[in-house]
């Protein structure tokens, strides 16, 4: 067995772990839905009130480029270095939706979510509602599943595809975020603003 394919048990632990980081989100205050007082499926504006509130936006492919990620460090944790023996192998799901969930929680602490409005393309940023998180969740345990499903070359083509349709629509992306957020570049910022996304 070569694959990170969950059992019931796993299954049962990831919706635990995910249901656990829309219970703190909540205790944290975080606004359930966006406060505009409906729900979207889709929202393409990132420096609005309706960024990052409704289900999906142009950071979706960054999440589910998460769960492709997750899934390549879980493969290489429990199937390459045998962690946990042949057993390790089911456990790379829930390892996937603990990492992207203390993301959620940590995104939306006040140090992050100021750290986003001063040195991204997001100045407009202010958290992310308790449903987005939630369909952040989903949209990485999408990726993970892409990656368990699909070739590696067509995971890793996916991968950079959304990174370059986000890259060239909204001047922003996972890569971009990444380097925004750990050592802020002047250059792209100026690329970012002259676009007018920040």
């Amino acid at each position: 067995m070569g694959t990170l394919i969950p059992d019931r048990r796993t299954l049962v632990v990831s919706l635990a772990i995910a249901i656990a980081a829309i219970a703190i989100l909540l205790a944290m205050g975080r606004a359930p839905i966006c406060e505009c007082g409906y729900v979207k499926l889709w929202h393409g504006q990132i420096n609005d009130g309706g960024n990052s509130q409704h289900i999906a936006d142009w950071y979706t492919p960054s999440h589910i480029i998460h769960g492709m990620i997750f899934y390549a460090f879980g493969w290489w944790l429990f199937v390459k270095r045998r962690i946990g023996g042949t057993r390790g192998f089911r456990w790379g799901l829930p390892l996937a939706v603990f990492l992207e969930a203390a993301w959620e929680v940590a995104e939306n602490t006040p140090f992050v979510i100021n750290r986003f409005r001063s040195v991204t393309a997001n100045w407009g940023y202010s958290g992310d509602s308790v449903l987005n998180s939630g369909a952040d969740i989903l949209w990485m345990g999408f990726g993970f599943w892409l990656a368990l499903r699909l070739p590696v070359r067509v995971t890793v083509a996916l991968a950079v595809i959304g990174e370059l349709v986000a890259g060239y629509v909204v001047r922003d992306n996972l890569t971009l975020n990444v380097i925004m957020l750990l050592y802020p570049l002047d250059a792209i910022a100026q690329w970012q603003a002259a676009g007018g996304v920040a």
